[in-house]
């Protein structure tokens, strides 16, 4: 079935408020069913997880039910799902644990097209361990990081290699499958920041060969939380701090404290809606799920690649506009700056006519540098499945006027 974008926006009550948001590489919009799910679990009868009440049982269905869905959403194993704060979270978490299996000599390499979060932690935990930090840079014209780039700092002493599978800032999406293959030649394990990516593309970590990836529900309709997915084997090789009587059983052993039992109902609501985009009228139930998805983020994909074929030539046409998203495969991403007006300017102004488009390096600091922008980074536009043609249009009305104001 065709992308009914108008159908889908529907179930977003947010839009009633007649903005046009491109921040979704921030945070998304909530559809009405992941709020439902949210405020039906707060409110029902819940404990602890457990088998004895029904209250315990409803917990553990829920804890239960969301690792399938987010194993289908990631094609993973749902033994290999842990929840956390955030995706932030998460990586200093294991970071930390699997720093104590470093020492001196060893390398980690981290590259510049990354968010910080996958930057800093590793950065600091080979700092605790007394390893070595290697830089992967990408090129500044193009926006590419390839696989030569990341091959040229491997050696038999890399431990992980750190890289993301979509730029939050430039919308690159470097090469992992063959990323991964070049960090398992020299025996090293692939973390892989997903949290952008996530929100575009159908994801295998089986095919893309990635020991680890992480991501945000937030960034894909639903809740404020994070999640990493990784093969039980490995989580079992690694032993983070705990507290003496929780679990020590994997995953349960990497969630600290009592899970969000109401996030993760809305995690499972947000997969099952976006497995449910092509065809909103049939319910979507766990055993068509992951085919639905693969459908659904196919119909996504076109949607949002349709959409931005008018954006970006548009933007890239306009007078003193400079779009520094060049790479050839990427997601629905543009950063742009506007020459003599202040990235902030442009951002205040764009708001005057009601759309969403904020100015940052958005904690992806070293990119924004690597670009030669400093730390001010530039605007950011991010295209959702809520965005139609309207939103499209006037938010290039909003940059022509902020262009028009220039002295």
């Amino acid at each position: 079935m065709a992308f009914d974008v108008e159908r889908i926006r529907s179930h977003f009550p947010a839009l009633a408020e007649g903005l046009a948001h491109f921040d979704g590489p921030g945070g998304s919009q909530t559809p009405d069913v992941v709020g439902a799910a949210v405020a039906g679990t707060l409110t029902a009868a819940i404990s602890n997880k457990g088998v004895v009440t029904a209250s315990e049982r409803r917990a553990s269905a829920v804890v239960a039910d969301c690792r399938q869905a987010m194993a289908d959403l990631l094609g993973a194993d749902p033994r290999g799902i842990v929840f956390g704060r955030s995706a932030t979270a998460l990586t200093y978490d294991l970071s930390r644990a699997l720093a104590k299996q470093w020492g001196p000599g060893d390398e980690v390499v981290v590259t510049r097209l990354d968010h910080d979060s996958n930057i800093r932690p590793w950065v600091q935990a080979a700092e605790t361990a007394g390893a070595t930090v290697r830089w992967a840079d990408f090129d500044p014209a193009t926006g590419e990081l390839t696989v030569a780039d990341i091959e040229a700092v491997l050696s038999e002493r890399t431990r992980l290699v750190a890289t993301t599978a979509a730029s939050n800032l430039i919308g690159t999406r470097p090469p992992t499958r063959h990323i991964s293959d070049a960090v398992h030649a020299v025996g090293a394990l692939h973390w892989v920041d997903g949290v952008h990516a996530t929100a575009h593309a159908s994801v295998d970590l089986r095919a893309l060969g990635a020991d680890v990836w992480t991501c945000s529900p937030y960034k894909f309709l639903g809740p404020h939380c994070g999640v990493l997915a990784a093969d039980p084997a490995l989580l079992e090789t690694l032993h983070p701090d705990k507290l003496l009587p929780s679990a020590d059983t994997v995953p349960e052993r990497f969630e600290l404290g009592t899970l969000p039992y109401e996030l993760m109902a809305g995690a499972t609501a947000a997969v099952d809606f976006l497995a449910g985009m092509e065809d909103l009228d049939t319910p979507v139930t766990p055993a068509g799920r992951r085919e639905r998805l693969e459908t659904s983020f196919a119909a996504l994909e076109a949607h949002e690649e349709s959409l931005l074929s008018v954006l970006e030539p548009a933007l890239r046409a306009m007078p003193g506009v400079t779009v520094h998203s060049n790479a050839a495969h990427r997601t629905p991403t543009l950063l742009f700056t506007v020459e003599g007006v202040d990235g902030m300017d442009v951002y205040r102004g764009l708001a005057e006519h009601g759309v969403n488009a904020p100015a940052s390096s958005f904690y992806a600091l070293e990119c924004s540098r690597h670009l030669g922008l400093g730390d001010g980074g530039g605007v950011r536009v991010g295209l959702a499945p809520y965005t139609n043609r309207g939103d499209v249009d006037r938010l290039l009305a909003g940059v022509a006027d902020v262009i028009g104001r220039r002295g």
